[in-house]
């Protein structure tokens, strides 16, 4: 799947899944109760055992639509090591020149983390695709809206701190989309099997994110 149609599956969604689970066994079902809401971007940390195999794994069983990416990569060789198994987009808590450099190479989409607007604008710059805000906890949306002021055509996806009922303060603030992991993977939930409660909350934090758009619309 081209770069471009993956960036724009995530914009459009805005919405990235992230995984970061000890329990290989039960990834499909979660990402499948989650997809039934709409929530097709799926980022399989690298803290997941045998994440690169799993990522290998779901792009050969499940279904198409489904985005797979990889998370929490911080060198080079990880960032291969994904790509080949078919990650479609690769994040990183951090900003890596050479993970940009080699995305860059093989025409996959990179998100780098960054906190500071120097280390956004140096990641931009640098070939980024989107800019994650990472840990975005203790700066709240208000950040986005002020690092949106002298750079409106950054695109940011804020991650950690993200909860069900705040990700649409995030959308309305400027960011283009979020990244939730253990706010919308209940753990408990997970480890009793119910995957329904996956996709109620699913299903609430698509809604929150819609309404959020469509006020900012208006």
């Amino acid at each position: 799947m081209d770069k471009n149609i993956i960036l724009k599956n995530i914009i459009d969604s805005g919405i990235v899944a992230v995984i970061r689970m000890n329990d290989q066994n039960r990834v499909k079902n979660v990402i499948e109760a989650i997809s039934v809401s709409g929530i097709k971007c799926i980022e399989i940390t690298m803290t997941v055992p045998n994440a690169v195999e799993i990522i290998a794994e779901l792009n050969l069983t499940i279904s198409s639509d489904i985005i797979i990416g990889a998370g929490t990569v911080t060198n080079s060789a990880t960032a291969k090591a994904v790509i080949k198994a078919g990650a479609k987009f690769v994040v990183s808590p951090i900003l890596n020149l050479d993970i940009l450099s080699i995305c860059k190479e093989e025409d996959v989409a990179c998100i780098p983390g960054c906190y500071t607007p120097t280390e956004i604008f140096a990641g931009w710059n640098a070939g980024a695709d989107l800019i994650k805000i990472f840990p975005a906890r203790n700066l709240g949306p208000g950040y986005i809206k002020d690092i949106a002021g002298p750079f409106p055509y950054i695109k940011m996806i804020p991650t950690g701190g993200v909860s069900i009922e705040n990700a649409g303060d995030w959308i309305s603030a400027g960011a283009v989309a979020v990244g939730i992991g253990s706010e919308l993977l209940d753990k408990t939930a997970i480890e009793k099997g119910h995957f329904d409660v996956l996709t109620e909350r699913a299903m609430i934090l698509v809604k929150n994110v819609t309404q959020a758009r469509a006020s900012s619309v208006k």
